[in-house]
């Protein structure tokens, strides 16, 4: 981290109604509701299914859990760096041979998963500097879920936790994604920034050069830069509300508070991805200012003394790491990528799941149904299940609307009402499914029971 220097269809008319045809007798079902003996006999054709349609709502599968992160392994990266410093005139800086050391150390790491690595090169102060950057194969090209460290010391020493210690827990959460053969649904990309020690300049240069049509495509960047200081503290970064969150959901299950990250806000790789509009969040565990006793009191340590001592000094080598801190923080790394490229944390109440693919309803033909695949929530399904309904039809007396859940169990939305020569169903159908899991793919099954009509269903939805 650098030094502080400032800061759907048209609506039909309905026609001219012909003589309607003799009704066939009725039958008397349970709880006194009526059906015709045609319709009896319609109901009981088998089905057809409409093809399985994208949805235009929530897409995915259930989030998987994020694995432990082995912080020995993190520490075992830690002490390369550390050998990469002392070979190279004891440090790892933008320009110095110890920085491409410490790129080919990790690039090789990468290469040897699987992961598809670019090196890019800028200028800063005259000579060369180099970001990497490495994609995991597979998930949406369209949503990508980045996370990233400044791999650079500065002159004075070595830089372990600033900033090995964030390249070092990306690093083995990479490769732990590697190892588990996480298949996310959004692409996962990591990237290790050059000359953030001289005002962020290899990430600038990455925001700079992307083009906008790839920079909306990321839906998050997450940052980690000083994530084992010796005197810790758990600072959450406040800018994404998503992205925090996530975070602090993580903390607070393991009773850790957290604090807004204030006091190197601005001054790392996540701030050209802010300025450029993409949502950004991250971790850290401090730097020069000191831990105030209240800090103190509730995450351990020494009042007054600053979080890292070492900041910028030539005594951050391998021994200037709080192994705690190193290890709930690359955890809560894996945590948050692990949670937000699967689609993210359970939809809230309220969160819809749609199809808008037309389907052409048959006149006095057998069913068509509709599916909607519902990811991502709990539980089952509420006792107040909102169904809307939009279907464009001449003469709605004649459809029956069932809407059938995971389990196959029907629930009948709107029986047929001879007597009923409006047009259309635009209607919100309230249901009581809670006996119904509520992820896997619901269907609305629609059936014209009666001839000389004909319609379609416009689209529908699922409200939870």
């Amino acid at each position: 981290m650098p030094v502080l220097h400032g800061p759907t269809l048209p609506r039909t008319t309905p026609t001219t109604r012909r003589t309607r045809r003799p009704r066939a007798t009725t039958t008397l079902l349970a709880g006194g509701a009526t059906v015709t003996a045609a319709l009896l006999a319609l109901t009981s054709a088998p089905a057809t299914a409409a093809p399985t349609t994208a949805l235009a709502g929530r897409t995915g599968t259930a989030r998987a859990a994020a694995p432990d992160i082995s912080v020995a392994n993190v520490k075992a990266h830690l002490a390369q760096l550390q050998s990469i410093a002392n070979a190279n005139g004891g440090n790892r800086a933008h320009g110095r041979s110890g920085y491409k050391a410490s790129l080919d150390y990790v690039k090789g790491k990468l290469d040897a998963a699987g992961y598809t690595t670019t090196v890019q090169q800028f200028t800063s102060s005259g000579v060369t500097g180099y970001n990497l950057i490495a994609d995991w194969p597979g998930g949406s090209a369209d949503h990508v879920v980045f996370a990233g460290s400044h791999l650079d010391s500065v002159t004075r020493g070595p830089g372990i936790n600033d900033n090995g210690s964030g390249s070092a827990g990306i690093l083995e959460v990479a490769l732990t994604v590697a190892r588990e053969g996480y298949k996310p649904d959004k692409h996962l990309r990591f990237a290790w920034w050059g000359a953030e020690e001289l005002g962020m300049v290899g990430s600038r240069n990455y925001v700079n050069k992307l083009p906008a049509a790839e920079r909306s495509k990321i839906d998050a960047y997450l940052n980690f830069d000083m994530i084992g200081s010796p005197n810790p503290g758990y600072f959450v970064y406040d800018d994404d509300p998503k992205a925090e969150q996530v975070f602090k959901d993580f903390y607070a299950a393991r009773k850790i508070a957290t604090e807004p990250e204030t006091e190197g806000d601005g001054r790392s790789d996540h701030a050209p991805f802010k300025d450029a509009g993409v949502p950004v969040g991250g971790l850290f565990s401090g730097a020069e200012y000191s831990k105030t006793a209240a800090q103190a009191q509730k995450w351990g340590g020494t009042a007054g003394q600053a979080f890292d001592r070492c900041y910028h000094s030539a005594c951050d080598t391998s021994a200037n790491i709080n192994d705690t801190a190193l290890d709930t923080n690359s955890d809560a790394i894996a945590y948050a990528v692990w949670t937000l490229s699967s689609g993210g944390t359970t939809p809230p109440a309220g969160t819809s799941f749609e199809n808008r693919t037309p389907l052409d309803i048959p006149d006095a033909g057998a069913a068509v149904e509709s599916p909607i695949t519902v990811t991502g929530r709990p539980g089952n399904a509420p006792a107040t299940l909102k169904a809307g309904v939009e279907i464009r039809h001449s003469y709605r007396g004649d459809l029956v609307i069932d809407l059938v859940g995971p389990s196959g169990r029907t629930y009948r939305l709107k029986p047929a009402d001879s007597g009923d020569s409006a047009a259309d169903v635009v209607e919100t159908y309230t249901v009581d499914a809670s006996a119904e899991t509520a992820n896997g793919t619901w269907k609305l099954r629609v059936q014209d029971v009666a001839a000389q009509d004909e319609g379609r269903l416009a689209g529908w939805k699922l409200t939870f």
